[in-house]
Parts: C-alpha cells; sequence; structure tokens
C-alpha cells in the first residue's frame, strides 16, 4: 500500500472508519484506492471516507500522528518528523519507541494521551533523540541499549579536538558514531534478550547491532505472532538506511557483518511486521528480510578487498624488484629502488639519477633510523647526493611520516597536486579517515612546496612526469607516471593492489567511505584513468610491485562497477550517494579553534547528486554558549553541484574551554534527514 492518511480526532469518526486497516506513512498524494490491500472495500465505505478526508484535508495537513492496525491492535500510532516516532497508549498514558525532533508531544492530546511513562531509543543517533530536552515537562522513564549507554551519557567524549587513529568508534580517526549534542541519562538499559513490561505487553530486546554499534530491536507478540520496532536494520523494499553508519573499520566489514547476522536474527523469528525507524511499515517483513540479506551478502563479497590480504597478500607484494647490496632495499629498475622485507609495508619509492639527485615518492611507516641508516648507505654505494622533493601521492597521513625528517636533513621539498595539498596542509578543517594528526607523530600539518594543477607535466634530471588526478581510496589522490628505464610506471598510491597474474584478484584497496570516496569520483574513475593510461608497471603504496597490469585493471574496473550497483540496489534514496557519502552536507573547517569571545568564518558546502534543482532548509543547532548566524539556511543548489553558504560562529565570553557540537538539521527537497551532520567547536584556555 501506499498513503493511508486519515482525519485525527482523539478517538472519533475517523478511527471508527479505519479499525480494519493496516496503515502505514504517507509517501505520496492520497487516493482512495491505495487502502485496499488484498480486497475491495464496500463501495459506499470508500465514498464515505473520502469524503472525510477532503472535508477535513487542512486538519489532516497540520495533523500528522497516525494509527498503524496491526490486528486487532488499535492504540499504537506514528509520528514522523526527523524519524518514526511509535506511540503505544494506554488509556491516557503512553510509551514511545524513539523521539525525533520532540514534536510529537505538541499532538500526544489528540488520542487523548496526557502522560507518558516510558521512551524507549532503539540506538543513539541524533535524529532518534535530537528532541530530548523538550521530555522535561512530561518526566517520563527513559531507556536505551546497554551497549550505547556511554553514546548517550558521555555524547562529547566521541568528539574529539585531536582524534587519534585507535580512538573508539571511528574508522582511523574519523567517528562513525552520532552522538546527541547533549547528555541523555537513561534510567534503565536493556541487554540482549532483556524482556521489558509495560502495562501487561511484554517486549523482548533483541540485539540487532549493524546500523549502530549497539542498535536495539524490541520485539512484541501480537496475536502469536512477532511485531518488531526495529529501529534502522532495514528500510521498507529490502532497503539500507544509511551505508557510512554501518562502516566501523577500514574496509573488512565487521559493520556489515554484525548487520547481516542481525538481519538473520530478525528473519529467524518470521516477524509478521517491521516498524522501523524510517519510512512505512513493512509488510511480509520475513520475505524482506530474507531478501535484504541476500542484498547484503553480495555487498560484503565485494567489499573486503580484492587482493590475498588475510592470507598471500605478503606473498605478492612485490615479485619483481631484485635485493642489492644494502639491507631492505630493493631495485625496481635500474633506477628506482623501494623498501622490501618479510611483514613490512612502508610507503617508499626513491628514483637516482645519474647526476645523484633524487626524487622520492612518498616516504611514511618506515622508521627514521632506518631511514637515515638506508639513505646513508645510498650514499656510499649508489651515488646519492641530494633528494630534491618528495611527491605524496594522497592525503593519508601514513604516506608522509618521515617527510619531517627529509626535509630538515636534506632540503627537500614536498610536491603534490592541488588536489591534494589543501588536506595535507589543514587536515583541521576536515572530516576524514588517517590525516596526519591521528597519528601522533609530532606534527599536524605538511605544507607543500609544490602544487601541480590536474595533468601538469615537469622535467627532473631528463625524466618527464605527468601529475594527473587520480582518486579511488580517496578523491584526494594523484597518479604520477612517467618513463623510467624505458618502462611507463605509475605511481598509485593504495589504490590497487595484488598479483596482476592471478585471474581471482582485481586488486582493490580498502572501501572507506570516510575517505570521501564516492565511487563515481573515486575506484570508478581511477579504475578507468589506470585503463586509458595502460602502464607496464604500477608501484603502490605499502611496497607494491604489479608488473604487466592489463589484466587486472580490467577486473579492477569491473569491480568498480559492480560494487557501485550493489550500493545502488541496497539505497532507498534517490542517488545512493546520499545514504553512502558522509560529506554530502559539511562545515569547513569541520574543527574550530577559537578562544572565548571570538569569531570565525564557517563556510557551509551542500550536494546536489540530482539532475534537477535541489532545495535545502538547514537549522543550525548550537549549544549554549556558541551562536552561529544564520541559524537558519534556506535556498537551493543547482543539478550535480556544489553550493557554499557562509556562516559566522561566535563564542561567548562567558564560554568555558572545552568541546562543543554544532548539529546540522537538513531537510532537502521536503524531505526531513535531522542532525546528521555536525561541526565542531575547540573553545581554546
Amino acid at each position: 500500500m501506499r498513503h493511508k492518511q486519515f482525519l485525527q480526532g482523539g478517538r472519533g469518526k475517523a478511527e471508527a472508519y479505519f479499525t480494519d486497516l493496516v496503515v502505514t506513512p504517507p509517501q505520496g498524494p492520497y487516493n482512495p484506492r491505495d487502502i485496499v490491500e488484498d480486497h475491495m472495500l464496500d463501495r459506499l465505505k470508500l465514498l464515505l471516507v473520502a469524503g472525510v478526508l477532503c472535508a477535513s484535508s487542512l486538519v489532516m495537513a497540520e495533523a500528522r500522528l497516525r494509527p498503524v492496525s496491526i490486528g486487532s491492535e488499535s492504540n499504537l500510532f506514528v509520528w514522523s518528523d526527523t524519524c518514526n516516532v511509535y506511540v503505544l497508549r494506554d488509556g491516557d498514558a503512553a510509551l514511545l519507541i524513539d523521539l525525533g525532533d520532540g514534536s510529537v508531544l505538541d499532538h500526544l492530546g489528540e488520542i487523548g494521551v496526557r502522560r507518558i511513562e516510558w521512551v524507549l531509543f532503539t540506538h543513539h543517533h541524533r535524529e532518534q533523540c535530537q528532541g530530548v530536552a523538550k521530555l522535561a515537562a512530561w518526566k517520563p522513564q527513559i531507556a536505551a541499549p546497554e551497549i550505547e549507554r556511554a553514546l548517550f551519557e558521555e555524547p562529547t567524549r566521541f568528539r574529539k579536538a585531536k582524534p587519534t587513529l585507535g580512538d573508539p568508534y571511528t574508522v582511523h580517526g574519523a567517528s562513525y558514531v552520532r552522538p546527541s549534542m547533549e547528555p541523555i541519562r537513561p534510567n534503565r538499559t536493556f541487554k540482549d534478550l532483556d524482556v521489558f513490561t509495560w502495562r501487561g505487553r511484554e517486549f523482548r530486546c533483541l540485539d540487532t547491532k549493524g546500523n549502530s554499534p549497539g542498535g536495539m530491536s524490541y520485539l512484541w507478540k501480537l496475536e502469536g505472532r512477532w511485531v518488531a520496532f526495529s529501529g534502522d536494520v532495514m528500510l521498507d523494499g529490502a532497503k539500507m538506511h544509511t551505508w557510512f553508519d554501518t562502516e566501523w573499520d577500514y574496509g573488512f566489514a565487521k559493520g556489515l557483518y554484525e548487520l547481516i547476522s542481525s538481519v538473520s536474527l530478525l528473519h529467524s523469528y518470521e516477524p509478521a511486521h517491521l516498524l522501523p525507524a524510517h519510512g512505512g511499515v513493512i509488510d511480509r517483513a520475513t520475505v524482506q528480510l530474507q531478501e535484504y540479506q541476500g542484498k547484503l551478502r553480495k555487498l560484503a563479497r565485494l567489499y573486503v578487498r580484492g587482493y590475498e590480504i588475510n592470507t598471500f597478500g605478503a606473498a605478492d607484494q612485490d615479485t619483481v624488484s631484485k635485493p642489492t647490496s644494502i639491507p631492505d632495499l630493493w631495485q625496481v629498475t635500474k633506477h628506482l629502488y623501494k623498501f622490501k622485507r618479510k611483514d613490512f609495508w612502508p610507503n617508499f619509492g626513491i628514483l637516482i639519477a645519474d647526476s645523484g639527485h633524487a626524487l622520492v615518492f612518498d616516504c611514511g611507516l618506515i622508521g627514521r633510523d632506518l631511514l637515515a641508516r638506508s639513505l646513508a648507505a645510498m650514499q656510499d654505494q649508489l651515488g646519492l647526493q641530494k633528494i630534491d622533493a618528495v611527491l605524496i601521492t594522497h592525503m593519508h597521513g601514513d604516506h608522509f611520516l618521515e617527510v619531517p625528517y627529509l626535509r630538515q636533513n636534506w632540503g627537500t621539498q614536498v610536491w603534490t597536486l592541488q588536489d591534494v595539498a589543501g588536506v595535507c596542509e589543514h587536515p583541521e578543517r576536515y572530516d576524514y579517515a588517517a590525516m596526519i594528526p591521528a597519528y601522533q607523530a609530532g606534527f599536524d600539518s605538511l605544507p607543500i612546496d609544490r602544487a601541480f594543477q590536474r595533468g601538469e607535466r615537469f622535467e627532473w634530471e631528463g625524466y618527464t612526469f605527468t601529475v594527473d588526478w587520480m582518486p579511488g581510496q580517496t578523491q584526494f589522490g594523484c597518479c604520477i607516471h612517467g618513463q623510467i628505464d624505458g618502462r611507463h610506471i605509475a605511481l598509485t598510491g593504495d589504490n590497487l593492489f595484488g598479483d596482476p597474474s592471478d585471474p581471482q584478484q582485481n586488486g582493490h584497496e580498502a572501501v572507506v567511505a570516510r575517505n570521501s570516496a564516492i565511487f563515481e569520483e573515486g575506484y570508478i574513475y581511477g579504475a578507468e584513468y589506470l585503463w586509458k593510461l595502460q602502464p607496464d608497471l604500477i608501484v603502490a603504496g605499502h611496497s607494491w610491485v604489479m608488473d604487466r597490469p592489463r589484466q587486472m585493471i580490467e577486473r579492477f574496473a569491473s569491480w568498480a562497477h559492480q560494487i557501485r550497483d550493489a550500493y545502488v540496489g541496497l539505497s532507498a534514496e534517490e542517488d545512493y550517494r546520499y545514504m553512502f557519502d558522509p560529506y554530502w552536507v559539511r562545515a569547513e573547517p569541520y574543527r574550530i579553534f577559537v578562544k572565548a569571545g571570538q569569531t570565525v568564518d564557517v563556510t557551509l558546502h551542500i550536494r546536489n547528486f540530482l539532475s534537477r534543482p535541489q532545495k535545502h532548509r538547514i537549522e543550525v543547532h548550537a549549544p549554549r554558549g556558541v551562536n552561529v548566524e544564520p541559524s537558519l539556511l534556506e535556498g537551493s543548489v543547482g543539478p550535480e553541484s556544489s553550493g557554499r553558504f557562509p556562516l559566522r560562529v561566535n563564542v561567548t565570553s562567558e564560554t568555558k574551554p572545552g568541546v562543543y557540537a554544532v548539529a546540522l538539521d537538513v531537510t532537502v527537497d521536503a524531505k526531513r534527514y535531522g542532525e546528521w551532520f555536525d561541526m565542531i567547536v575547540c573553545v581554546e584556555p
């Protein structure tokens, strides 16, 4: 069914007309035929209902609290704003599942509710609970999953001024949790298989993590069949709510595997209906859960690396290079060298010209002592005299951890593509994974001496190189290619690893949305770029060397389209990138370092992936002591483009030092997303 919407009037005649209907949230214009499920309603009844609806259209537009009739149950309602809020009524008392922005509270009187006794949260995401301050006058008890207790009680603990690689709930420093702006202190927390009883109704608490680290479903048995308040496990149509909430590690699918397990568990209960946190009530739930699990398993098979990372990776890493008289240094071609030994994954290549001048390609994960010893040995044995420049292939800090040593001891300049330079120089402006501050290496940014335009060529010691944009694992990456010792060699960073001779390997590296890596501007583009380039040899990051990679590049390109299509098949959005990309609304700088009494200018970037104009409404929700102007942005962004909108952030003179989250409540083309996005204000002493 589509849209079954009707007049609210306490327990009035509109309810009486609909006692035998299954009601789901509205998704389109009203049509009386949509009320029919498996049988035709009496023609007179249709006419009467249509008359009531037409006469009351204005009231209906304002009152969106709708009954959800499941079997003989007539006391269950749903309200939709930033999420679905389910209201279970018993006399003048109610239990709420999730809260959204709290606007449901203004309408409870319409169904005779005077008291809220409990609010049960399915998970911690801000859009589930952003209206919690409005509960103060109602004084309900609050319950939440035990696993997420800290996310409710200590939200700012998970928004750091300087994140590190090992911070909890992050992908190499980029947070994948979305806690509330202010602490929420549950009166009770639930563990897996706990039983919660409210006014004679029993709910089984089921651990269904996956979309959230501690997501929980509340199962209620009605007339012999389970009904599950399932949070964001699955949307109607066997769809996924968001991908970026399920991405818990660096491309090893921990969150995805947990989600598949949760879906399988729910399926085993054979629920008659799922009542999700977003979208319509899910009928034929068992069938849809089975279909969904199949989609997720297909994605998992495509997702985890295109090479033998956990088995033969070390053996396949480099079968081309030959050892030299210098321990750990191996020769790729006559003039090109790299490091290699067992279980060693550094980022380093060095081209030593006949003149003794050298170029280095990336420099990280080596260790300064080993680097110093090896360079000294190269001076003695290979004629190394000067390192003119180090070229950085992409934004990740592990590719330039030892660059300050080269700059200080060898006078080495740092070169990279313009697209990469800004992220290296100002990492605090972004919220991406594996940024240099997260490595705690003694420096938090990398000044760039020369930034190339896309496709720019440069001459050096008789060699000609091209530096070009080649995204993949991240959009902030480049390919450096040219002729070296008679071979067309491409230095590609971390996009492609593997054994080209193995037809089972397509070579793809980690899929990490928090690298800023949507496929059209990531692996799809990078694969097509390499296919056109047709290098003879790829020298990649982490000591990989791949000879004659043509066929693997073909497999790489095929995989990139397949995995993009898998996400498209899972997405309930008009364009999958809205559920994949955590940055389609982002503040720059993301982290603002400011003292009390100061003001900072911020740019809000809003992305439109669609082929038509996109309207937006963004409310800026700032904590006490932080003022943002304007606090409301309304406008539009043209087709397939980005808009930039200025904000001014002021911290009052009374604000205490600390970390404060500013949330961005987003509505796009009348679809309310809620506080999906944020920025961090770090008030310094």
